[in-house]
């Protein structure tokens, strides 16, 4: 499933620049990201990067978002135009 990102966040900047997929950007108040290319960094990473560095862990799956580990490894697929590593 795809990630969300709550209004916990704090804007530290540190998320944005780990997504391998350029998912996270900044929205009108706190970072977004786009469920159309967050794969959970499958493909890319064992875990999400953006989770890995979130001091304030604001990053939890996207319930109305739920996609399989097949379905985000297609989608990585997709957004990279690369067969799977």
């Amino acid at each position: 499933m795809s990630l969300m990102i709550t209004d916990e966040c704090i804007n530290c900047d540190v998320c944005e620049p780990e997504c391998p997929n350029s998912a996270i950007y900044q929205g009108d108040e706190i970072y977004e990201i786009d469920p159309g290319k967050c794969t959970e960094c499958v493909g890319h990473f064992d875990t999400p990067q953006c989770r890995e560095v979130c001091p304030v862990d604001c990053i939890p799956n996207d319930p109305d978002r739920v996609e399989s580990q097949d379905q985000l490894m297609a989608k990585y697929i997709k957004l990279v135009g690369a067969p799977t590593k």
